[in-house]
């Protein structure tokens, strides 16, 4: 007897219970990372049990949404705090739990309708935001701040200020920003798994657009894959681990993927003040602490240490192979410079996701009597990392065209998904 595809009314009765299968086994493996990243980083010793508050906080940001600092220091003193970053660790370790539960009823299928794949993402979306819903308002926590020194603690007595600080969410952008990640995990997930079904009337651009799409997250993976390579030869050559898996488990993909930019030619501007740091290189840090904003490129980053040159190496490595990838997906009678086009297309996306999702942004002031920073006490402190938009996208659609063209040489050489053995890349498969 032979097999058929099950009917889209057996794939839809793939209801609610793997609906809250895929989206808590998402949400619990984001907090497992989290947990573990703040655990090596300290965290677990934060007073008054704040120590699942700030996994939940974590968890908040790594799906987009936003953490509300604020702080009180009594009547005659004053507080401001902030606090911007995405913990890129975590999000990618929930994105691809949740991709893979999403796509995962769907393996045996060739076509599905419209309404089937939404009435799908639906279900795991009300339980998705459920869930965020649950860490938003668990995300809460305040605490004491120490004034440093004897005298300044004895003065705070004596005027009754405790200077004190506190985090909490704004659940409904939380809950807005939180549906729009899942979203664009789920939509990756359909353009990047060549056996994902899709609408009939979306096949037409899967040829296109799902070569590109696996190219670029393969890119990012294998940034991150470097990474932790480097991170395991870093912990076993100069020791303290904890930090090491502090920085892989909560932030690899923020430094990665800023490293990756920075050697396409991207330039980033940054500033570190006051008790902030980053876990980044050395010579990052020192490059960007100072009163003056720091210009972060290959040319400042090399003054320093010259071995940021191999950036470039890597990166064109990277880019070739991605590029190959692509044009070995794609069939065989796109020309070179279509091949290049969409890499350049893809990567400038790419690039452009980096951008925002990488930027870092901090601060933290205490004033008593109007007098900031009481005498350099270390009360206060700036942090920021924001990328030059314009100069990073445009090398990326230059690094984009000249990949894509010289990745498609060798593929036209290979025979192509569709083609017959032998194939001399006049045969058009049936697409990626």
């Amino acid at each position: 007897m032979s097999r058929t595809a099950p009917s889209p009314q057996a794939v839809a009765r793939h209801g609610w219970v793997q609906a809250l299968a895929v989206a808590l086994t998402g949400l619990v493996v984001m907090g497992v990372v989290a947990a573990l990243g703040l655990w090596a980083a300290g965290a677990a010793d934060l007073p008054d049990g704040a120590f699942p508050r700030v996994v939940a906080a974590t968890v908040v940001t790594a799906v987009g949404g936003t953490v509300e600092l604020s702080g009180d220091a009594g009547g005659i003193a004053d507080t401001q705090a902030g606090l911007t970053v995405v913990p890129l660790s975590v999000s990618l370790a929930g994105a691809l739990v949740t991709a893979a539960g999403f796509l995962w009823p769907l393996r045996h299928r060739a076509v599905a309708g419209a309404p089937e794949l939404a009435g799908w993402a639906a279900r795991i979306a009300v339980v998705w935001l459920l869930g965020v819903l649950a860490l938003a308002l668990a995300a809460r926590q305040t605490f004491a701040v120490s004034l440093g020194d004897d005298t300044l603690t004895d003065l705070g007595e004596v005027f009754g200020v405790s200077p004190r600080v506190g985090f909490t969410t704004n659940v409904p952008l939380t809950l807005v920003v939180g549906l729009l990640w899942l979203a664009g995990v789920l939509v990756l997930a359909l353009l990047v798994s060549r056996g994902a079904p899709l609408p009939a009337r979306l096949l037409r651009f899967q040829e296109s657009v799902r070569p590109a799409a696996y190219a670029m997250v393969a890119l990012l993976l294998a940034c991150v894959a470097l990474g932790v390579v480097v991170a395991l030869v870093v912990a076993a050559t100069r020791g303290r681990p904890a930090q090491t898996l502090a920085v892989v488990l909560l932030g690899l993909p923020n430094l990665v993927w800023f490293a990756f930019t920075i050697g396409l030619g991207a330039s980033w501007e940054g500033r570190v003040q006051g008790p902030f740091g980053l876990p980044m290189p050395r010579v990052l840090d020192e490059a960007m602490r100072g009163s003056d904003t720091a210009t972060l490129n290959l040319s400042t980053l090399a003054e320093r240490d010259g071995r940021v040159w191999w950036l470039v190496v890597v990166d064109a490595v990277l880019l070739l192979g991605a590029a190959f990838v692509m044009a070995a997906r794609s069939p065989a009678r796109i020309p070179l410079w279509r091949h290049a086009v969409r890499m350049a297309v893809a990567l400038l996306l790419t690039v452009l996701t980096i951008c925002l999702l990488g930027r870092v942004s901090a601060h933290y002031g205490l004033s008593l009597f109007g007098i900031s920073d009481l005498g350099g006490a270390g009360l206060s402190g700036d942090l920021f990392l924001r990328p030059r938009l314009w100069t990073a996208l445009g090398f990326a659609v230059l690094w984009g065209l000249v990949a894509g063209f010289l990745g498609g040489l060798p593929a036209r050489r290979v025979r192509h998904r569709g083609e017959p053995p032998g194939g001399t890349g006049r045969f058009r498969g049936p697409g990626p």
